[in-house]
């Protein structure tokens, strides 16, 4: 895996990716950016956003589960001094649809934590990572 980031201007820039798309980061106005783009930081923060969501979809999936939607919201800490990094993540599921079993979301939710996601596994040797999730019926 490869990427690409390149300075634009100000504290603007744009990542690469080896699969061919691109994203805009950019500082805070105090720090020099112009608020063009996503943080740096929080790039990692969707980054880990993605990585669990596509391991709690795929795993509902091949268990059968008729999956309407699937929402990840995280909250972070980062200490104050330098570097910043996280010190608390939470991650909270919102997974919609019909006749889901909620043990079945339970159990993919902590296999992507404890087994499968990648990005989980890399944050977690620096910050405490805890999730939890709601599972909401259709009916229809």
């Amino acid at each position: 895996m490869k990427c690409r980031v390149k300075w634009l201007d100000h504290m603007t820039f744009v990542g690469e990716s080896d699969s061919g798309h691109s994203v805009v980061m950019d500082g805070a106005p105090e720090a020099g950016g112009r608020n063009l783009g996503v943080r740096p930081m929080e790039m990692l923060l969707l980054g880990l956003g993605g990585c669990t969501a596509f391991d709690v979809i795929s795993i509902l999936k091949k268990s059968r589960q008729n999956v309407v939607d699937c929402e990840v919201h995280i909250e972070a800490e980062r200490r104050e001094e330098i570097p910043k990094v996280f010190t608390r993540i939470h991650i909270h599921f919102v997974v919609s649809g019909k006749n889901l079993k909620s043990e079945r979301v339970e159990k993919a939710v902590n296999l992507s934590a404890d087994k499968y996601c990648s990005a989980s596994e890399m944050l977690g040797k620096v910050a405490k990572i805890t999730h939890d999730f709601n599972v909401i019926e259709i009916v229809k």
